[in-house]
C-alpha cells in the first residue's frame, strides 16, 4: 500500500496532526472576510436602512458560500498531506480565491457579483482539479473526481447570478448554495458510482477538532476586532464605554461557553465515538450556526456601540439578542453531539432570550445588550456551578 501511485499524498502516521503555518495564514483571509460580511449587514440596519429579511438572507448566502469553501479545504487538510506542495498550493490558491471573495462581499448583490461569484468557483473547482490529478492512479481518485463533478455543476448557476442582475441573482445563488450543500449531504453522488459522503472519509480528528476551535477562535476575533474600530471611531461617551465593556464580556463569555467542555475534548469525542467521521460532518453544520450566531452578534453590539441611547429598532434584536440566541443554539446541538445530552443551563437560557425579545423594543440598545449578557453570562456561571467538586466529563456521543 506505502508503494501504491498517490499514497504519499495522503496522511500517514508520521504527518503532524496539528495545523499548519500555512493553514493559520489561510485563516487570515476568513478574518477579513467576516469583517467584510458584518459590515455589510450594519451598513443594511443603520445606513442604508433597507428591508431587513431580503438583506438577511443575501448575507446568509455569503456566508454559506464562505463556509463552504473553508470546511472543504479543512477537510482535505485533514484527508491529505498538508506538507505535500500540491496541497500547498491548494492551500495558498484558496486563500486568494478567499480573499476575491472577501473584497467583493459588500458589493456582491450589486456592482461585484461577477467578482464574486469567480473567487467562489475557482476555489471550488480547482481544489479537487489539482486533487483528482495527483491522485489519478490511486483507487480513491474518484471521491475528488466526484467533487470536481458537482462543482461543475455548481457553477453555472454561481457564474450567472453574477452576471445576472436584481432578483435573480439572488435565485440563482440560492441555487447553486443548495446544489453544494445538497450534493456534500447527498456523498456528491453519480450515476453508476454511487455515493461517497464526507462521513466515510478517513480523515485525522484531532486535525479537524482543532481546526474548528480556530474558526470559532476567528470569528471571536472578528468580534473584538469589529467592536473595537467601531469604538475607537466613538466619541468615547459614557454610554459607549458601557457598551464597550458589555461587547468585551459578552465576547469573553461566548468563549468560555464553547470551550466548557464540549470545545475542549471535541477531538476525543470524535475519536471515540463509534461513526467518527458522520460526528465530524454533522459538528460541521453545528459550527456553522455557531459562527452565524457570532457575526449576528458582531453585527448587534456594533450597533449598539455606536447607537446606545434611543428606542431600539425591531430589527436590531434579530442581532442583539438573535445572535447570542442562534449561538446557544447551536452549542446546544454540539454539546449533545460530544456528550450526548442537552445542559438545562441552554435550554433556560434560551427561552429567556426568545420570550424577552418581544419586550426590548421600548428599551434602548444598551438596556438590551445588559439584559442580553446577562443571560449569557447565568449560562456560564451555571456551567461553573455544575462542575465544582466533580471530575472532568469524558465524552459520550451519541450514535447520529
Amino acid at each position: 500500500m506505502a508503494d501504491q501511485p498517490g499514497e504519499q499524498f495522503l496522511r500517514g502516521e508520521k504527518t503532524s496532526p496539528r495545523a499548519t503555518f500555512l493553514e493559520l495564514f489561510f485563516d487570515v483571509a476568513f478574518v477579513f472576510a467576516l469583517t467584510r460580511l458584518s459590515n455589510r449587514l450594519v451598513d443594511d440596519f443603520t445606513v442604508q436602512r433597507r428591508l431587513f429579511l431580503p438583506e438577511a438572507g443575501q448575507t446568509l448566502l455569503l456566508l454559506l458560500a464562505l463556509w463552504m469553501v473553508w470546511s472543504l479545504t479543512t477537510w482535505t487538510t485533514s484527508r491529505y498531506d498538508p506538507d505535500q506542495p500540491a496541497l500547498q498550493l491548494v492551500v495558498a490558491g484558496s486563500m486568494f480565491g478567499s480573499m476575491v471573495m472577501a473584497v467583493s462581499l459588500p458589493e456582491a448583490f450589486d456592482t461585484r457579483g461577477l467578482s464574486f461569484a469567480i473567487g467562489f468557483v475557482a476555489v471550488q473547482v480547482g481544489r479537487p482539479l489539482v486533487l483528482t490529478v495527483v491522485m489519478r492512479h490511486h483507487p480513491e481518485r474518484h471521491i475528488a473526481g466526484r467533487i470536481l463533478a458537482w462543482s461543475l455543476v455548481s457553477a453555472v448557476p454561481w457564474i450567472a447570478g453574477g452576471l445576472a442582475e436584481n432578483d435573480a441573482r439572488g435565485v440563482l445563488w440560492t441555487l447553486a448554495v443548495l446544489l453544494d450543500y445538497g450534493a456534500g449531504r447527498l456523498g456528491w453522488p453519480l450515476p453508476g458510482r454511487g455515493r461517497s459522503p464526507a462521513s466515510s472519509w478517513t480523515v485525522t480528528q484531532e486535525h479537524l477538532a482543532e481546526r474548528y476551535q480556530q474558526f470559532i477562535i476567528i470569528a471571536l476575533g472578528e468580534m473584538i476586532l469589529i467592536s473595537g474600530f467601531t469604538f475607537s471611531g466613538s466619541e468615547f461617551a459614557g454610554a459607549q464605554w458601557v457598551a464597550f465593556a458589555i461587547t468585551f464580556a459578552t465576547t469573553a463569555l461566548l468563549w468560555r461557553i464553547y470551550f466548557y467542555r464540549a470545545g475542549t475534548v471535541l477531538g476525543e469525542a470524535v475519536a471515540g465515538s463509534a461513526q467518527p467521521g458522520r460526528l465530524a460532518e454533522s459538528a460541521t453544520y453545528t459550527h456553522l450556526v455557531m459562527v452565524a450566531g457570532i457575526v449576528a452578534s458582531a453585527v448587534g453590539y456594533e450597533i449598539v456601540i455606536a447607537h446606545p441611547g434611543g428606542h431600539t429598532d425591531p430589527a436590531w434584536l434579530t442581532v442583539i439578542i438573535g445572535g447570542p440566541a442562534l449561538f446557544v443554539l447551536g452549542r446546544a446541538r454540539f454539546e449533545y453531539e460530544v456528550f450526548g445530552r442537552v445542559s438545562r443551563s441552554r435550554l433556560v437560557g434560551l427561552g429567556v432570550l426568545v420570550a424577552m425579545a418581544p419586550l426590548m423594543t421600548r428599551l434602548p440598545p444598551l438596556a438590551v445588550a445588559g439584559a442580553t449578557s446577562t443571560v449569557v453570562a447565568g449560562i456560564a456561571l451555571a456551567d461553573a456551578r455544575r462542575a465544582r467538586g466533580r471530575p472532568p466529563e469524558r465524552p459520550s456521543p451519541p450514535s447520529l
